[in-house]
């Protein structure tokens, strides 16, 4: 089911400062800045950040083929739905859950994902 690490996802209450801390911490800026999202090209991978204080927990995004067939499976093995599966712009999909253990688990479906090297 899973294709690999893609995503990671970090909020931040004030996204500017986030955005001006992660170019630093990476020494290059995001390719996307939205008011919504700001997101960083690291090695191939992203790095995301959102806007929202209110949940704290941490996101990381596995590679799917199908998100809703992905999505459906983690909740038939127990999962609690956290955010369904949606378009996210480009005709990528995500969507997460809660793991048994209250672990963010999402699942990402981007046909434009290329494995570096």
């Amino acid at each position: 089911m899973l294709l690999g690490l893609r995503t990671a996802i970090y909020r931040t209450p004030d996204l500017a400062q986030g955005k001006l801390w992660y170019t630093k911490v990476l020494g290059f800026g995001p390719y996307f800045d939205q008011p919504f999202y700001v997101g960083f090209d690291v090695g191939g991978y992203e790095l995301g950040l959102l806007p929202d204080a209110t949940k704290s927990t941490v996101g990381v995004y596995w590679g799917v083929k199908d998100a809703n067939a992905a999505y459906a499976r983690l909740l038939e093995l127990g999962a609690e739905p956290r955010t369904e599966v949606q378009d996210v712009g480009d005709g990528i999909r995500a969507g997460d859950v809660l793991d048994p253990f209250g672990n963010v688990f999402g699942v990402i479906e981007n046909p434009h994902f290329k494995l570096p090297g």
